[in-house]
């Protein structure tokens, strides 16, 4: 029988071996300072999702073309490898790509040493709005930089010396 659980994504945390935080470490959480962080973070993400928009892409078609670029400097990205930086299904990553060729901003390579195995590259295009949409993403970080400084002071201090 196949379990109908998917299996989350473990956080930084639990990926580094942190233990669960007790009774008194709970109560020492600065809830503002994670609040300001989540308001800052959902502020850059409300902004990426627009400036996507006005470009003609959906923002998932932006982060494939971002994952694409940003983590293929020596290989191309295999089409299951888009969909775990995605956080998606294979089979979505593949109907994303269908889309995103069709459009096009990539298209599809052959694994020389894996023939079943799919990458994808950019096309002209897709570098060419994944450039344009770069810049307008760069120049909104700066501006909110020194925001986020401030912000992530309490998290710094809470570091264990």
């Amino acid at each position: 029988m196949i379990s109908s659980k998917r299996k989350q994504p473990r956080s930084a945390a639990s990926r580094a071996g942190a233990k669960p935080a007790t009774k008194s470490k709970i109560q020492a959480v600065d809830y503002k300072a994670l609040a300001q962080f989540r308001f800052e973070l959902r502020k850059f993400q409300a902004f990426s999702e627009a400036a996507a928009r006005k470009e003609g892409l959906t923002p998932q078609q932006h982060q494939a073309l971002l994952i694409i670029k940003g983590f293929s400097s020596h290989e191309p990205v295999s089409v299951g490898e888009l969909a775990k930086f995605l956080l998606i299904r294979h089979h979505t990553a593949v109907e994303l790509m269908d889309r995103m060729t069709k459009l096009g901003l990539l298209r599809r390579v052959i694994d020389n040493e894996d023939g079943r195995r799919a990458l994808v590259k950019l096309t002209r295009e897709g570098e060419k709005r994944l450039r344009k949409l770069s810049k307008i993403h760069f120049a909104e970080i700066s501006a909110i930089s020194p925001t986020l400084t401030k912000i992530m002071k309490p998290f710094r201090s809470a570091l264990p010396k």
